[in-house]
Parts: C-alpha cells; structure tokens; sequence
C-alpha cells in the first residue's frame, strides 16, 4: 500500500509525551520512562505503518528517551558527598511542564479569541431560542486520540501476516466516497463503528487513511464529549459543498 498523507494537524513530540502520561493517568514527575518510551516507539510505529511523514523531531525524542531509559536502567554511581544524584527525567519533566503550561496558555487565548468573535447586540429575551444553552459540550479529537483509536482496532482484529505488498481490494478514494455518503445519511458516526465494520486490518488502515483525508480537507470533524472518551465523525458545516463537484485531484498526493 503505497499512499503517503500530509497532513497539517501534526503535534509534536511533546504533544505525544503528554498525551501519553494523561492517558494513563501517570504523575508527571514521577513518569515510569520504561512505559512511556515503549508506548511512544508504537505510537512512531504506528505512524511509519500508515505512511505518515514523521518529522525529524520525534526521533530526536526517541532517541532521547532511550538514552534516560538506560540511565535509569544503570546503577547510582557512588559519591563521596552527600549530594543526591540528579534524575535523569528531570529536564524532560522540566520541558513537559513548561509546555503544559504554554499549551494551557494558548487555549486559554484561543477560547477567549473564540468567545468574543461571538460577542453581539443581546436580543430581546422572548427572542431567544428554547434550547439555547442546553446544546452538549464536544472537544476536537487529537490526531494522537484518533491513532490510539487505530491501535485499538487493531488489536480487536484477529492477528494475521501483514505484507506490504497485498491486493488492492480498497482505495482511500473509494473510502472517502463511502464515508461522506454515510453522513450524508446520518448526522455522525463513531470511529469505532466504522472500524467494525471492516472485514481486515488492510480496510482498517484504509478507512484511517481515508478519515485522515477528509480531516485535512476540512470535510469532517472528529469530536469527543472529553478527554480520551470515544470519538464521532462529523461533517465540518463551514465547508459542506457536494463532494462530487470537487476537483477528484484534490486528495493528498500518493
């Protein structure tokens, strides 16, 4: 299966590291560096397995956590002061931190961005609809929430060889057109439906490639109710324009 997707919603290696320990509900400065580098390599080969361009960043952040990874593996090294040994996690704690708090910032102006770009005129109280306020909260899913969703399906597939060569039973083409022809049908549909709805891990990995087109062409939107909780596919209503009127070479070059 040779289809290469760009895609502009990466985060970086960080953006992984933390996902990782609020996922587990790991304390962050006391992270269990065996773990965390054994689920940050899947995750890298995960990426590698779907094609995805894998910035130079995160195996520089591979490579840095293999290198805790054996500190801590060494015994202390014996000191005639009574000073303690630094832990080797602790610039990477110092930078989880820091970036945590930078991301909180971002939101937080983000949110605010957002709030006044609907600040208008109040009208009259009769005016105002019934179900104003009563619509549910979602939260836009991470691309690291929609390959932990990925791995999942996997899992739950009965293990079988994979080669890289295989027949071409599904396109992504093919994919992107069964999608949005769902939700034109419904107004949303779960991730994990649509995985179990597949027949092989090959039609996993293309339905993932497929949703991850439509998400880089802004047709659909993955949302949760919070955090790490399922995931919906949605159509993005600010760019709802018929499917088959767009240029078919719109797809991201294979």
């Amino acid at each position: 299966m040779s289809y290469k997707i760009k895609l502009d919603l990466f985060e970086g290696p960080l953006d992984l590291l933390l996902y990782l320990v609020k996922k587990d509900h790991l304390n962050i400065y006391d992270i269990p560096i065996a773990q965390v580098t054994e689920q940050y390599l899947r995750y890298l080969e995960l990426m590698r397995l779907l094609d995805l361009n894998i910035a130079g960043e995160f195996l520089v952040m591979a490579a840095a956590l293999m290198e805790i990874k054996s500190k801590m593996l060494l015994p202390a090294e014996e000191s005639t002061e009574d000073q303690p040994q630094e832990d080797p996690r602790s610039e990477l704690v110092k930078r989880l931190l820091e970036y945590e708090n930078f991301k909180k910032v971002a939101e937080e102006l983000k949110k605010r961005e957002a709030e006044q770009s609907q600040v208008f005129t109040r009208p009259k109280q009769e005016s105002l609809p019934e179900n104003i306020g009563k619509q549910e909260v979602y939260f836009e899913a991470s691309l690291f929430d929609l390959i932990n969703a990925f791995s999942k399906a996997m899992e739950e597939v009965p293990r079988e060889v994979f080669y890289e060569v295989i027949k071409d039973e599904f396109t992504v083409e093919e994919k992107v057109h069964e999608i949005l022809h769902l939700l034109l049908v419904r107004q949303s549909v779960y991730l994990s439906e649509l995985f179990s709805l597949t027949k092989n891990k090959v039609e996993i990995v293309v339905n993932f490639l497929a949703i991850l087109e439509l998400i880089r062409m802004k047709e659909i939107v993955a949302m949760q109710k919070g955090l790490f909780q399922e995931i919906e596919i949605l159509r993005n209503k600010e760019n709802i324009i018929p499917y088959e009127r767009r240029n078919k070479t719109g797809l991201a070059e294979g």
